[in-house]
């Protein structure tokens, strides 16, 4: 039997990388003494997210290189432990992208771009085009990004590609719409949590879940880091004021006895589903 501990960062991330490798360096001191193996960071840890998501006057963050000192810099801090970070990428053609990088001192283990835009995040980056999981010296993972995970598909290929752990790496914000006066009855934070939830359960593994704390810009964000068993119930939590979400598992023998009886991913019938297609043939019609 071989345990992991994973940890599940919830804190604040703005421009200035300085205070963004401060607060890295923290989590990882508290993961570490945790005992934790994987450490989930959130999304744009390294420069910070977008200010608004509705605006069209919004400076983009800074566009950093998956090869270039930052990405060194965190390679060199996270030594023997594994650590999901967020960030956006200097792509080809003047394409940027969102990315998460999965790192050790080993070096880059897996890059992925975010493929869903919420809302009009669009504008100001450019989709990825693929979902893939790999393999790092505490198991196999794959990584979505924020709203990739509103998406039973983007779950279920890095199910199906061979993933034990399914990192989300989130800056999920409150309702702009309906907002709550605690973050813990905002609508967002059911929908994230609902969404944490079901991708573990529907596809018998382990998600572990960061999201940015405080606000920037127009954007409150709501925290609330976990990680999520293969049957779907929550093992750990933070509250919207941040911390760290620890949990252990024993990965082979999770996934194996979430699979042994009912499981959705063992149990699949894809000669019976429809092609995925959108209901919308336009996606700019609402």
């Amino acid at each position: 039997m071989t345990e992991l501990t994973i940890a599940a960062a919830a804190a604040p991330f703005g421009r200035d990388l300085e205070a963004c490798f401060a607060t890295i360096a923290r989590l990882l001191d508290d993961a570490r003494a945790a005992g934790a193996g994987l450490v989930v960071l959130p999304e744009a840890a390294l420069g910070g997210y977008v200010e608004s998501l509705h605006d069209d006057d919004v400076e983009p963050p800074p566009a950093l290189d998956p090869d270039g000192p930052e990405l060194r810099r965190l390679i060199r801090l996270a030594g023997d432990t594994v650590v999901c970070v967020g960030f956006f990428e200097a792509g080809e053609d003047g394409a940027r992208h969102n990315v998460a990088a999965c790192v050790s001192g080993d070096g880059l283990h897996g890059l992925h771009r975010k493929v869903h835009m919420p809302l009009r995040e669009g504008r100001l980056t450019t989709p990825g085009s693929s979902i893939a999981a790999f393999d790092t010296p505490v198991g196999r993972i794959g990584m979505l990004i924020c709203y990739d995970k509103a998406f039973p598909e983007a779950a279920r290929t890095l199910a199906l590609d061979g993933a034990q752990v399914i990192a989300t790496l989130s800056a999920w914000p409150s309702s702009k719409t309906a907002a709550a006066e605690r973050l813990t009855d905002d609508r967002q934070w059911r929908r994230s949590e609902l969404w944490d939830r079901s991708r573990a359960a529907e596809n018998s593994l382990v998600v572990a879940s960061a999201n940015q704390t405080g606000t920037f810009g127009s954007l409150r964000f709501l925290g609330g880091a976990r990680i999520v068993e293969p049957g779907g119930d929550v093992a750990a939590v933070t509250g919207p004021e941040g911390g760290l979400a620890v949990a252990s598992f024993d990965l082979d023998a999770a996934l194996e006895r979430a699979r042994r009886a009912l499981s959705p991913i063992r149990d699949l019938r894809p000669d019976a589903y429809a092609t995925p297609a959108p209901l919308l043939a336009d996606p700019a019609v609402a």
